[in-house]
């Protein structure tokens, strides 16, 4: 029904943008790693999926088609709605998500907040054949081992938080980000760094 959106950022959250289209302010559910990527008051276009509920209009925003695909693809299998189906995008790539099933790695399902080694188990089954192959091209969610402190701090400005604020949940993280071994997440370093801030205020 709402293919994509594009104009200004309004106003960001930790789970959600705003964006002005028309005049009209349209809520977008959002990836950690496609909020990094926005700048309150800078033109964006997020592809979007729109969830019908009976209660509820809800509309998920991605920073392309690719990952927008990915999500409605994962919510074909049984038990996965559009909550677990971010989730998991808010964790890996789709490309890593593809690798993932087409490997039968267990571990990086279960790494999913809300999926166990059962669940991770039926899901690989369920999905082999729909995801498709790896593209190998980086996404934005892919691991990255160089400016990973620029892009996070960028992040938390473009949410609202002061430099100080920012430099501070940067250097929280620090350990985290090393401990992946030089290829940290940026979208998981966010969230870590925004639970820093929260317990901070």
């Amino acid at each position: 029904m709402i293919a994509f959106v594009s104009g200004p950022v309004a106003a960001l959250a930790p789970d959600s943008a705003v964006v002005e289209v028309g005049g009209i302010g349209i809520a977008v559910q959002c990836t950690p790693n496609t909020l990094s990527g926005l700048r309150m008051g800078r033109q964006t276009k997020l592809a979007t999926s729109l969830v019908v509920r009976e209660d509820s209009l809800t509309l998920y925003g991605f920073v392309d088609d690719d990952e927008k695909q990915i999500f409605e693809l994962l919510q074909t299998a049984s038990g996965v709605g559009p909550r677990l189906a971010q989730a998991m995008l808010a964790v890996h790539s789709p490309d890593a998500l593809r690798r993932a099933v087409a490997t039968g790695d267990e571990k990086a399902l279960i790494a999913v907040p809300g999926i166990g080694k059962k669940g991770a188990q039926k899901l690989l089954l369920e999905l082999k054949d729909r995801l498709g192959e790896p593209v190998g091209a980086p996404a934005i969610g892919a691991p990255i081992s160089q400016g990973w402190r620029d892009q996070l701090h960028a992040a938390l400005i473009g949410l609202g938080y002061a430099t100080r604020e920012a430099e501070e949940a940067v250097t929280a993280v620090t350990p985290q980000a090393e401990a992946a071994g030089g290829t940290p997440q940026v979208g998981q370093l966010l969230k870590a760094a925004l639970q820093t801030l929260n317990r901070a205020r």
